[in-house]
């Protein structure tokens, strides 16, 4: 078991080494715990779209912001299904669900169940974020197979009320205690370049780390700017600070795996191969996350290839032609039937 008794001291000491030393000493530690060469690949899907009543202010999901998107009800299982299909044929080994809610309500209950299940049975991981839950909610979706719950703390506990007053970090750690208690395995990071301080990077690594049980996955995510959030215009995070936050992460936590997820699409490649060399060992791939861009899978696997990685459980890549047939399927994807419960 990783230890959980770091400092914000030893934390801030680790943001201020210089920055190689800090890539070689991430680097050592990812080696010691995981194959370096090996990513794992998650695809995200959201099964509910937009009306979400929390005040997040990065958010564009939020009822409160005027961003243009348009609200979703929830989809249909075998819908779901379809698109989880789609992605274990194009390489992912999970399957990621995601509502805008603010908890679950109890009439969704059994249709989130039954996701779980379908998608289970195809062979993959499956994680779903759907907001607060209790520990009855916890028990059920451990119960329907759900592997992985993922409830991020967002920033440090000091700077958390600058970006969200509609629920409480205790809220968010209690939601974390009750997916722990039902067995299920947790994921759960943070956003950089809200506008935080070094030490609140810092504080946001060392709650993660120093959690009873350390997060089987750790997201990393970049600001996201969407016009319409109070974040609209905040001033871009330095490119070197979110590599040491990916790099002071992986010391931490050395056996969680440490996602790039949101702002990968802004990110060059050269950027992303440094993420990777400071011990990012996860993305999430597709075209989408949740409501914005990502890099499309054909980039990702032109960069697999570039960079000598692979896919976890991927022992090659599709040929050229199967690349083809799958990028096909998506395109017909773009065109969609939807169907959708009321919620």
């Amino acid at each position: 078991m990783s230890r959980q008794n770091w400092t914000r001291e030893q934390v801030l000491a680790l943001f201020e080494r210089p920055f190689f030393d800090l890539l070689f000493e991430a680097q050592q530690v990812h080696r010691a715990h995981f194959d370096a060469n090996e990513v794992q690949v998650s695809t995200l899907l959201s099964i509910k779209t937009g009306a979400c009543p929390e005040d997040c202010k990065y958010c564009p999901q939020s009822a409160r912001y005027h961003t243009g998107l348009e609200t979703e009800r929830l989809m249909e299982v075998e819908k779901v299904l379809e698109r989880a299909r789609e992605a274990k044929a194009n390489g992912s080994s999970r399957f990621c669900m995601g509502a805008a809610w603010r908890n679950p309500r109890e009439r969704d209950m059994p249709y989130l169940l039954k996701m779980v299940q379908e998608v289970k049975s195809l062979g993959m991981e499956t994680c779903m974020t759907l907001g607060m839950l209790d520990a009855s909610q916890a028990d059920r979706l451990a119960e329907a197979g759900l592997d992985y719950y993922n409830h991020n703390l967002d920033t440090s506990p000091e700077f958390y009320g600058d970006i969200i007053t509609t629920r409480t970090y205790a809220d968010r750690l209690n939601t974390l205690e009750n997916v722990r208690g039902a067995g299920m395995k947790v994921c759960s990071g943070g956003i950089v370049g809200l506008g935080e301080s070094p030490e609140d990077r810092a504080g946001l690594l060392l709650a993660l780390a120093n959690l009873p049980r350390q997060p089987e996955s750790v997201p990393i995510n970049m600001l996201v700017k969407v016009k319409g959030t109070p974040l609209e215009n905040q001033e871009d995070l330095d490119d070197f600070d979110f590599i040491r936050t990916i790099a002071v992460a992986r010391i931490l936590m050395p056996q969680s795996h440490v996602r790039l997820s949101a702002g990968r699409e802004k990110m060059n490649d050269q950027m992303q191969a440094l993420c990777f060399m400071a011990g990012a060992n996860s993305i999430f791939y597709g075209c989408k996350l949740l409501t914005t861009p990502n890099p499309d899978e054909n980039s990702d696997m032109q960069l697999f290839k570039r960079l000598g990685l692979r896919p976890s459980g991927v022992s090659q890549k599709p040929d050229e032609m199967t690349e083809i047939e799958l990028h096909e399927q998506l395109a017909a994807q773009n065109a969609p039937k939807p169907l959708y419960y009321e919620a």
